[in-house]
This record gives C-alpha cells, structure tokens and sequence, in this order.
C-alpha cells in the first residue's frame, strides 16, 4: 500500500509541474503555440489550441489534486500495517499494481480535457476512456502507439499541456516509476532490491554499485544528464525549445511520442542526426555509462553486448540504405514519394533502423512503402531490441548473442560429442539456469505475439483488418516499438481498432516492458496461495 501510494504521489506531482507549465502559455508568459512552424499547426487552429490550453491546466490540476490524496491515502492505510516485510510476491503486486494503476492516473487528463475543452467532443478518441487508457499504457510503457493521427484529431491539435504530459510519461517509464522510487527513498530497504530486479528492463539488473538505491540513483542520474545534454542539442540545431523537451523526453526513454502528426519527418538534417546519436545511446546499457564516467574504457570497448549491438547496427543500416537507394521515398511531412538521393536514403535508412531496433519508434519516412527486404529487415529488429540495461524493449540484444553461443556449442557437439564447451558471455559464464531462462523467455515472446495476432485478427475480422496490420500491431506492442506496417504504419495509428483490441494491445505493451513474467504470473493460481 505505501509503496503504490508513493508511485501515485509522484505521478500527481509530474503532473503538477507538467500544469504549472501549461498555465505559463495559457497566461501568455512562456512559449505557446503561436511559436511552432506554420507548417505544422494547421490554418486556423492557433487560436483554438491556446483557447484549449485552459481546460487542459484544469485538467492536469484536477488529476494532481486527486491522485495526491489518493496516493496519501494509501501511504496513511500503508503505515497502519503489522508486517513490513516485503517478499518476492510481494514486490511483484507492487510493480505490476504501479504499472497498471499509474496507466490509469496518467490517463485521467485525456478524459478530463476532452470534457472540458475538446472542440470535436463527440467524436474526439479522448473521449473513449479505453483509448486515453490506451495512450496512457503507451506512454508509460514507452511504446509510442498513439490513438492520435487522423483528421481532425492530430497531435499539432493537442495544447502545450497534454503535448508535454505525454512526453513526460514516457521519460518517467524510460528507466521506470519503480526504479525512481527506489532511486529516492532508501527506506524501502532490502526490498528495494526485489523492487528493483523485478522492474529493471533486461535479463539481469545492470548493477553498478554495491547498493541497490545507490545502483537506482546513480542510473538515474546518467539519464537525467543525457537528457539535458540532448535537450541542448536539438536546442542549438533549431528546434524549438518545447519541441527540443518533449523528442528528447521521448528519444531517451526509446518512447515515440512526437508533438507533431508527423513524428520527426518534419525536423531539420541536423535535429534528425541528434535524434539518431542519442536513440543509439539510450540503447545501450547504462551501467556502461557508469564504467565510462570512472574511466573503465576497456571494459565498455570489451563488452560483447555492446559489440553486437553495434554490428546489428552497422549490418542493418547498410542492408536498408542499399534497398531504398535511389528509390522514391514518400517522408512522413510529404505524403507524395521523391526521388532520393543517396545521401537521403542513408539519413532515412539509418534513422528508421536505429529507432526501430532501439524500440523508439520516431519516422522520419514512411517505411510501410519501402520493399520487402527493408520491410523484413525492420521487422526483425522489432524483435532483436536494445542492450539489457538500457530504455529499450525487445527480446534484448544479450538474449540474442546467448542464443548464438547456444547454438554454435550445440552444432559442434554434433561432430565432437565428447567436448563439453562452457558458454561465455565476456567474463561470465552462462549457467544452465540462464540458458533455460533464455530459451524460454524467447519461446514465451513468440507464443505471445502469435496469441496477440490472433486476438486482434479475432476481434477485427468485421473491420476487415489484415493479417500484415494485426501481426505487426502484436509485434510492435509487445516489443514496446509503437510503428508496425499497413494499418499501423509510419503513417497510421491506433485509433481505428475497437475497445477488445486495445485491451489487448495495452495488455502487450506491459507484458513486454516488464519482461513477461511480472504480469504472467500474476494467472498462477499458486502465486495467490499462502504459504
């Protein structure tokens, strides 16, 4: 109870700052949306965004207010407990009860704008409290699947407040809720290590001090300092200082959600260059970053994760750009395909390869039209993710190079079946247990994504959706991607799919960002047993 408690305060108090924010444009004393490029507000709708930024303060107060004393309210029931233990069962209801309970409390400003300013109430999807739910599942597990899109409700019709609270929850889950917490309140204790293994993305919590809240913290900060050096970045390349805070909130939480319909197609050379260089940080396990800032560079430039992820990088990117290369391409700000150069095929290429394979999700073209070869290229990449350790989603690239050594052992036991091979991963030895964990963990994701497409396929069949949408809708769900192909490409999004499918959709997204087993084994009948 005092642990979801404090998850609830801390939502309330982003929120807060998120609508002290607003109130400064709405009041005419900070940046508003008369500063954004003509090109990407619609004629005409100035006026009606800043008209809008007032119900989204009210908004975003009343969510603050609410979920505060809510959040207070457990803490107060939380401290009234005999028992202060916190057990494996017990950190495995707090993360997944933080998750699914904080999904809900980042959704409540959608709904509540939408009440009370939306200037297409009827029909907006913010009026749907499965698609602000939606939105808000995406957010937190930086998916950056959006409801958002289709005519009349696009994102450059969002005011500045709702912009910057989606963007904020996506930074907020990019380590996770949990692991802040940890990070800032070491009277959690030895469970603040349970807490920690049990949210902490990747197969292994990437440890990097002797104490657990010192480990959180010391990731936190790393984050918090990437963060303001990108900001900086896209800053000085000339974007906008509102447009540099939210693409970097998304770029190192590997999230998506862009403040334009457009995702990043309409930025600058040099906005989309920063993007890519800090879509591949933000992929990269950030214990290395603590080996780098105490001088260890051998042990960063040994790290065998890191070499492949790079190498998946370098082959992937090289595969695309040499598909699309002379060839028309359509970007997501020009609807109509061009011929590109071959300077434009690599921006392009590479920018799509890095953000699908870090699971960030940002287009700058619409890929959906590419061929077959870069269409399965990027596929795959939806399901290799990031490093372990890092705000990325995905199988994980540690889990992949595993894999490898497996099978590599395996065939050469075929020819020398007396030969008993350890697999190593660097300095490390790969135990029978992680191999197992491994292999399951793999089979498991793919029981999924085939369960999610037939789902969706189940649901959909009366909206004649495709088995392309439906599989790569289960796909980039459950890889915490956001972008698939046809009816949810580069192009597209979410909204057009029913309440079952989102349901379900928001299902995977959680699934994936907590690694499988947080939520699954919640539908174990013995995990509820007292023992």
């Amino acid at each position: 109870m005092r642990q979801l408690g404090l998850v609830m305060v801390g939502l309330s108090l982003s929120v807060l700052a998120v609508s002290a924010c607003s109130a400064l444009v709405w009041l005419g004393l900070g940046p508003g949306d008369a500063d954004r490029p003509v090109d990407r507000v619609p004629s005409g709708t100035v006026t009606a965004l800043r008209l809008h930024e007032g119900p989204a303060v009210v908004a975003l107060l009343a969510t603050a207010g609410g979920g505060a004393l809510v959040g207070l309210g457990l803490w107060q029931v939380g401290r009234g407990g005999r028992s202060t233990f916190l057990g494996r069962r017990e950190a495995l209801l707090i993360v997944a009860g933080s998750w699914l309970v904080g999904a809900a409390i980042a959704a409540i400003p959608y709904k509540l704008w939408a009440v009370l300013g939306a200037a297409d109430a009827p029909t907006h999807p913010f009026h749907r409290l499965v698609d602000c739910y939606f939105e808000a599942i995406s957010g937190l597990t930086t998916t950056g699947a959006t409801v958002l899109g289709d005519h009349g409700h696009t994102i450059d019709q969002l005011p500045r407040g709702i912009l910057l609270w989606r963007a904020l929850t996506q930074w907020l889950g990019g380590l996770g809720i949990v692991v802040l917490f940890v990070a800032v309140l070491p009277s959690l204790g030895v469970g603040a290590r349970k807490l920690f293994q049990v949210e902490a993305p990747g197969p292994e919590a990437p440890g990097v001090r002797p104490r657990i809240g010192e480990t959180a913290r010391a990731l936190w900060m790393i984050y918090l300092g990437l963060t303001v050096v990108e900001v900086i970045a896209l800053w000085c390349c000339g974007s906008t200082l509102f447009d540099a805070v939210c693409h970097t909130m998304s770029t190192m939480a590997t999230g998506g959600f862009s403040a334009q319909n457009a995702s990043i197609g309409v930025a600058p050379a040099a906005v989309q260059i920063v993007i890519v260089v800090f879509m591949v940080l933000a992929g990269v396990n950030f214990g290395l970053y603590y080996q780098l800032i105490h001088l260890r560079f051998k042990r960063v430039l040994t790290d065998p994760e890191l070499r492949l992820y790079a190498g998946i990088l370098l082959v992937a990117s090289i595969v695309v750009v040499l598909a699309i290369a002379t060839k028309p391409i359509a970007t997501t700000s020009s609807p109509e395909p061009m011929p590109a150069s071959w300077g434009q095929a690599l921006r392009h290429g590479v920018f799509q390869v890095v953000s699908i394979l870090t699971g960030t999700g940002f287009c700058t073209a619409d890929f959906d039209r590419w061929g077959l070869v870069p269409k399965a290229v990027l596929l795959g990449l939806m399901f290799a993710g990031a490093c372990s350790g890092s705000t990325g989603g995905g199988i994980k690239v540690i889990r992949i190079l595993i894999v490898v050594k497996l099978m590599v052992a395996e065939i050469e036991r075929v020819f020398r079946p007396h030969v008993v091979r350890t697999v190593r991963v660097g300095r490390l030895t790969v135990d029978s247990d992680q191999k197992v964990a491994t292999l399951v963990y793999i089979v498991t994701i793919a029981a999924l994504f085939v369960a999610g497409t037939a789902l969706i396929l189940i649901f959909e069949q009366r909206n004649g959706c495709s088995f392309t949408t439906a599989a790569t809708a289960s796909a980039a769900t459950l890889n915490n991607v956001g972008p698939g192909l046809a009816g949810v490409g580069a192009t597209r999004n979410y909204g057009g799919f029913g309440a079952a499918s989102k349901i379900t959709m928001s299902i995977l997204m959680v699934l994936g960002r907590l690694e499988l087993y947080a939520i699954l084994v919640l539908l174990a009948p013995r995990f509820w047993r007292t023992e």
